[in-house]
């Protein structure tokens, strides 16, 4: 599956299918909590966090291109990313775009 930020794949006509997510509520543990709040004394990356977020976008992709495998899809195109707070010591991740077929 090729998936790609811009709104078209150089070189195919494309055929729109529809909009495909996925989304995942991820939270952090207290182990991860505590060592945060130490990191926030000294400043710097707080890597747990880093880590979290990149496995909640893993996450998220691979939902939004199920939806798309299984609408029979070539691509997604115009993939965004977003993320919020959804409680406290929880984030929302959601991976959208549209699903194409090429013609």
């Amino acid at each position: 599956m090729k998936l790609v930020s811009i709104d078209y794949i150089p070189g195919k006509e494309l055929e729109a299918l529809e909009i495909v997510k996925g989304t995942v509520v991820y939270s952090k543990n207290i182990g991860r909590d505590f060592m945060a709040g130490m990191k926030t004394l000294v400043g710097g990356e707080i890597e747990g966090y880093t880590d979290m977020l990149n496995t909640a976008r893993q996450i998220a992709t691979k939902r939004m291109v199920d939806e798309a495998e299984a609408l029979g899809a070539d691509a997604v195109v115009n993939i965004k990313y977003g993320s919020s707070s959804v409680m406290q010591g929880a984030a929302e991740v959601v991976a959208y775009g549209t699903a194409v077929k090429y013609k």
